[in-house]
């Protein structure tokens, strides 16, 4: 996708939207409607340590060698609008987003992070990429209806937003508020759009080594159907359920339980408890439980956590590939969800604004998980991930809305890769109107 496409479909877009409301009153619509663009730059390293198997992704046409590492620098550009709604009994509205991706440096050797689309036929990564999407809505009392392109933040189901591009989807979205403190959702999923891809997909699911589920080679679902409900008690205590089916896959309850106990002037500890169970749906043989617990204690400016998460049941956790999926042990490189895995984690953060510094955060932690069933005659699996994010924003003159984020990674493991990854992002929101 070309800049001048990318502007001619936002352009058409807008037309088509006026042509779509004559007769209507456009005063909310117009007043309430906002439009930004980032501009996100992503240089991303990857680096193999092993020295023996599993062995890293091979180099596409090199006839079986192995890659070292994999390493992409790219600029994008991500335009949102979104509108208000027009007067009357139900308003109409629309959003719309535009990205682009364009390659400033990848090697064909060393490609391959996610950052940057790929060409089906040579592996190369492609010179740009990018996506245009819309999403027509309706809004009657405080009940919202969304159909076209979608990025849902639900336990269910999490659009991926850690590379150059965010992920979206293609469906429907019921998201309900009439009764004070319950918020109801429901929908329908057809098409995913990668978070490296111009291509709207069939879904697939999330596998891999040490998981332990079959029955997906060459399975892809066109229906993801999700319902949930979350209920929030008091300012302090939350609860949820919600139910997710990735049709031919999986049929996934997740519960999960918030709550937040003051403890005095600027403390409080954060209790987040999580369970999902998911079963097989068409020819695979998923079997799992998920329980996740993290809990946060604040202190000004410094947050301690600790978190534990336990898998049973005779596969591992099952999730749409690509997305984020509902873990407290998911983190920047693994998810640790493998069959029978148990992992905890230890983190920290700290939020330089508590000693004068507004923008500027810190944050680390350290995973280890083991009991990892790899099948019979071979020995449990084990692995520990150790992260570290430093990030600032500009608060005001003329860099104000500039970031500036290092990501850092290293992830050891006895069933797959061994990574040492760096991430440098620099993003820029302009807001146009």
């Amino acid at each position: 996708m070309s800049k001048s496409l990318l502007a001619r479909s936002v352009a058409l877009a807008a037309l088509g939207t006026s042509l779509t409301l004559p007769g209507m009153a456009h005063a909310d619509f117009i007043k309430d409607s906002k439009a930004g663009i980032e501009l996100r730059n992503f240089y991303m390293n990857r680096d193999f340590r092993q020295d023996g198997g599993p062995n890293p992704p091979a180099i596409p046409g090199k006839g079986g060698e192995l890659r070292s590492k994999a390493e992409d620098w790219a600029q994008g550009f991500i335009l949102r609008y979104e509108s208000g709604f027009t007067e009357g009994t139900i308003g109409v509205g629309v959003d719309a987003i535009g990205t682009l991706g364009i390659k400033l440096d990848s090697g064909r050797g060393s490609t391959g992070t996610g950052v940057l689309q790929l060409d089906r036929e040579t592996g190369r990564a492609q010179d740009d990429y990018g996506d245009f999407g819309v999403t027509a809505k309706l809004k009657a009392s405080n009940s919202v209806l969304k159909l076209g392109t979608l990025m849902p933040k639900l336990p269910t189901v999490g659009s991926n937003d850690s590379r150059l591009l965010p992920q979206s989807f293609q469906g429907g979205w019921l998201n309900s508020a009439e009764i004070e403190g319950l918020t109801l959702d429901a929908g329908q999923l057809s098409r995913v759009n990668q978070r490296d891809s111009s291509d709207h997909e069939a879904m697939t699911m999330t596998g891999g080594t040490g998981r332990g589920i079959t029955g997906t080679a060459g399975v892809t679902s066109d229906e993801f159907n999700f319902a949930g409900a979350s209920y929030k008690w008091n300012s302090q205590l939350t609860t949820s359920y919600n139910y997710g089916e990735l049709e031919d896959f999986y049929k996934q309850h997740i519960l999960n339980a918030v709550h937040v106990l003051p403890l005095g002037e600027g403390q409080s500890l954060k209790s987040d408890l999580r369970f999902a169970r998911s079963t097989d749906d068409g020819t695979t043989n998923v079997d799992n439980k998920a329980l996740g617990a993290m809990f946060t204690y604040t202190l000004s400016g410094h947050s301690f956590g600790l978190g534990y998460q336990k898998m049973s049941g005779d596969t591992g956790y099952a999730y749409i590939g690509g997305t984020d999926p509902f873990l407290v042990n998911y983190v920047q490189i693994g998810d640790f969800a493998f069959k029978d895995e148990k992992s905890w984690q230890a983190r920290y953060d700290f939020n330089f604004a508590s000693i004068g510094i507004p923008g500027l955060t810190f944050m680390t932690r350290y995973l280890s998980g083991d009991n990892v069933d790899l099948g019979a005659g071979v020995a449990d699996g084990k692995e520990w991930e150790r992260n570290t994010d430093i990030a600032y924003v500009f608060q005001d003159g003329p860099m104000k809305n500039l970031g500036i984020k290092w990501r850092n990674a290293t992830t050891r493991s006895t069933f797959g890769n061994d990574l040492d990854e760096n991430r440098l992002i620099v993003s820029y929101t302009l807001p146009i109107w």
